[in-house]
């Protein structure tokens, strides 16, 4: 077997990856987070703006303890994002499948509460029993609510499929009629949860979400926190989208909860009332590493595209191009410079649209490593922030300006491949021109 055909199965074995029922629900369900992760977003932005003198000057207008009520916002978001992941995922999973999705995400919850630490600590060693431990139904139960989400999105289907359940007379209202069917699916995902909880608190003296972080989520977390993660992580992303498959969806489906659990650890961190700069049990590449410092102006970083094609541009298809991609580009919309050029298949554009997010990860990963930068809490900025802005939002100043050294990166790296491009397309030009006279 040759590298090409070599590489068309890779190709061919990530399509299939991509469209498997489980991935799909994965990606459609954290695509359903966005909403949460980016309103918290706003308050904790608000209220940790990086300007000098700002938290002075605000606590002199409200009080002292302004932040409250915007941290609060962060805490029913962030705070309890793997409940929304577990309703999420399952809602996707069983609307795909045709059957009743409302009803299987209300039973993913009560099933993943379940299994929840019966108790909390308090700082003073006291116990408190009867409450729901943000601690675990945040980002430490992230990989707890997957398994959950699968688990009763799977029961459900099979029983509403093969017709397992309590069955009602036509004349029961439609809404009635699915509660009753829900009984049995419920009981089976109930009870499992129960014995789960019984085999893991009186046997191992632990929970499902405690042994599922330690053994499976702590590692994958470390793993997503190299330097030959991160690289792995976009270069990945940037060969699937050139072959034509969505990338940043295939690879964020099953990277996203993990960089979303770092930065989520890090908020945990400063709300500790440590400091992120310096601090070894900080992370560094979090879901905005991804997002916004490697992804500027989309995957592959190809707003730099498109200012090299600015500057040396000549073939007609290229200015009209730029000239329409251009607006887009600057808010992270790169599907016109994808498909429109395009860079799918496109044998000039290979190199740099997977060189370029590679160096834009291990300079963003230098800049935190040194300490330029601070690493990230949960603070993200909506996906469509132009660059330079988003970097400042995050970062202040030198979140700004490693965007900018990014970006000028993308514009030399590309530089020469748009040459080659471009002159490829004024000889195609030129040839179409000669054959209409």
């Amino acid at each position: 077997m040759n590298k090409q055909e070599m590489f068309d199965k890779f190709i061919e074995f990530m399509g299939n990856f991509a469209q498997i029922k489980a991935v799909v629900a994965l990606r459609d369900g954290f695509i359903m987070t966005t909403p949460f992760t980016i309103v918290g977003s706003a308050f904790l932005l608000i209220a940790n703006l990086p300007l000098p003198g700002y938290p002075e000057f605000m606590a002199g207008i409200f009080g002292e303890h302004w932040t409250d009520s915007l941290n609060a916002v962060a805490g029913a978001t962030f705070g309890v994002l793997a409940l929304i992941v577990v309703a999420a995922i399952t809602y996707r999973y069983v609307a795909n499948e045709g059957c009743d999705a409302s009803m299987a995400s209300l039973l993913a919850v009560s099933t993943f509460l379940i299994i929840m630490p019966p108790e909390v600590a308090t700082e003073s060693g006291e116990l408190v029993g009867n409450i729901i431990p943000k601690n675990w139904v945040g980002a430490n139960g992230v990989i707890t609510a997957i398994v959950i989400a699968f688990f009763v999105a799977c029961t459900c289907v099979y029983c509403e499929k093969n017709h397992i359940g309590i069955k009602m007379p036509d004349s029961v209202p439609g809404g009635v009629a699915r509660a009753f069917e829900a009984l049995t699916p419920g009981f089976i995902c109930f009870t499992v949860a129960a014995i789960i909880y019984g085999i893991c608190h009186h046997i191992f003296n632990t929970t499902m979400p405690e042994l599922f972080f330690k053994v499976i989520q702590t590692p994958l977390q470390g793993l997503s926190d190299t330097i030959v993660g991160g690289i792995i992580i976009v270069g990945l992303q940037s060969v699937l989208f050139w072959a034509g498959v969505h990338g940043p969806n295939v690879v964020g489906g099953v990277v996203s909860p993990l960089l979303l659990a770092n930065s989520i650890d890090n908020q945990a961190l400063l709300d500790a009332g440590q400091q992120l700069m310096g601090n070894p049990a900080a992370h560094i590449i979090t879901i905005q590493v991804n997002d916004v410092f490697v992804k500027s102006g989309g995957c592959g970083l190809t707003l730099g595209l498109l200012i090299a094609s600015y500057l040396v541009a000549k073939s007609d298809q290229l200015k009209s191009l730029t000239k329409m991609a251009f607006v887009p580009g600057l808010f992270n919309i790169n599907e016109p410079v994808i498909f429109g050029l395009p860079i799918v298949f496109n044998p000039y554009l290979l190199a740099p649209f997977i060189l370029v997010p590679i160096i834009a990860m291990v300079i963003t990963y230098v800049s935190i490593a040194i300490g330029f930068m601070a690493p990230f809490s949960a603070v993200q900025v909506p996906w469509t922030t132009p660059p330079v802005i988003a970097g400042f939002l995050l970062n202040g100043w030198q979140g700004a300006v490693v965007q900018i050294i990014n970006l000028a990166m993308a514009v030399a790296v590309y530089l020469p491949f748009i040459k080659a491009q471009d002159k490829s397309l004024l000889e195609e030009e030129a040839a179409q021109d000669s054959e209409e006279q």
